[in-house]
């Protein structure tokens, strides 16, 4: 890492607990080895810097921030990966049963679809889709932790995950 991409050792300390409470508050849990986790925090804040979003700090990320809506941290994968593996594929979040220490974790297989079907996937989502014969609003659903919610417009952060309103698609 350059020196000119350093974060400071308190902005770390800081963002490290604002989201274990975050995380604690909507149910998951963060790496107990606080070493990993804040050099992962720290990755967070040094794509933030470079990108402008928390791009996942184990994955190439492009730059395009549309392209890599799927790995905003916390990724479209988390919750897969939490149910499957015990870890998400960074290891920033943990189960329960890891975090009490019940359980090991170790390397997992990367779940992100190849570019080429990301981006078809893609397409089929932004048609625009009728609204529900049921509802005179559209049905959004969080792609992250998978709130749904029918209003004109996604809202503007999860109220569950805390992910920010351009991780919502139509459902």
């Amino acid at each position: 890492m350059s020196s000119q991409e350093s974060i400071p050792e308190a902005t770390i300390e800081t963002q490290y607990k604002k989201l274990d409470k975050e995380a604690i508050q909507a149910g998951y849990y963060l790496n107990p080895d606080s070493e990993h986790t804040k050099a992962l925090v720290e990755s967070l804040l040094i794509n933030e810097k470079r990108y402008g979003y928390w791009a996942c700090p184990c994955r190439l990320a492009s730059g395009d921030k549309q392209e890599d809506l799927d790995v905003i941290c916390p990724c479209d994968y988390r919750d897969d990966d939490l149910n499957e593996f015990d870890t998400c594929y960074c290891g920033l979040y943990v189960s329960k049963e890891v975090f009490e220490g019940k359980k090991e974790i170790s390397t997992i297989p990367e779940r992100r679809p190849q570019k080429s079907d990301r981006l078809q996937f893609q397409k089929r989502t932004e048609k625009n889709l009728p609204l529900s014969a049921t509802s005179r609003y559209p049905v959004w659903r969080c792609r992250v932790c998978g709130y749904l919610c029918a209003r004109d417009e996604p809202p503007g952060i999860c109220p569950i995950c805390k992910a920010k309103k351009e991780r919502f698609e139509r459902f």
